[in-house]
């Protein structure tokens, strides 16, 4: 089993979370550029101390509101998988569980913000690198050493990597709570284009 968090470890990833939700919110408000580290944490009550615990700069907390809060152990408990299941179904499951539609919408507006501001992708690209290991760690726990060396890694990059062209815009996927009032009526959901990902890699392309 995975070590379930402390609550001295909830506390601190709740303290995270609020300085990153507070910098995420300045940076649509005023753009990157138009807030500093003070902002920050006199919106999240903190002090400039505890920013420089959990964050090295700005950017780095603004990306860091993206991220869910993932409780492999917790994930795990609430899969519904059905007998003799495989990498693939908890994958999925596992997809279905963590990106929703809040995270999908802050991936996409990060991307819109990175493209006026690269100091912000190395950051993004962490939180793409977090959402991977964490997955990983899931297929770990249920699979262990059942499946060649290698194998799990090579579907969970293809599916986290298959998540980047929809939030960077180079795919025109429908994200969950989208209206789709101003969008093309043949525009593929989200769910649809996650089907479309997994029955790829079970078929075969």
């Amino acid at each position: 089993m995975l070590n379930k968090p402390s609550l001295r470890d909830l506390k601190r990833e709740a303290t995270a979370h609020a300085l990153a939700q507070a910098a995420f919110e300045l940076a649509l408000e005023r753009g990157l550029d138009g807030f500093v580290i003070e902002d920050v944490v006199q919106r999240a009550n903190y002090s400039r101390r505890t920013f420089a615990n959990h964050f090295s700069c700005k950017e780095e907390a603004v990306a860091m509101a993206a991220l869910p809060s993932i409780d492999m152990d917790e994930a795990a408990e609430h899969m519904q998988l059905p007998d003799g299941f495989t990498p693939l179904d908890a994958l999925r499951q596992w997809m279905k569980m963590q990106l929703t539609a809040e995270l999908l919408w802050k991936m996409r507006e990060l991307m819109s913000i990175s493209k006026k501001h690269p100091t912000l992708e190395p950051y993004i690209l962490s939180v793409y690198k977090r959402l991977q290991n964490a997955a990983q760690e899931t297929l770990d726990y249920f699979f262990q050493s059942r499946y060649p060396e290698g194998y799990t890694h090579l579907l969970v990059g293809a599916v986290i990597g298959a998540v980047q062209p929809i939030v960077n815009g180079s795919l025109h996927v429908r994200l969950p709570g989208d209206s789709g009032d101003e969008r093309d009526d043949g525009e593929m959901t989200f769910d649809q284009y996650l089907e479309t990902t997994f029955g790829y890699l079970r078929k075969g392309f």
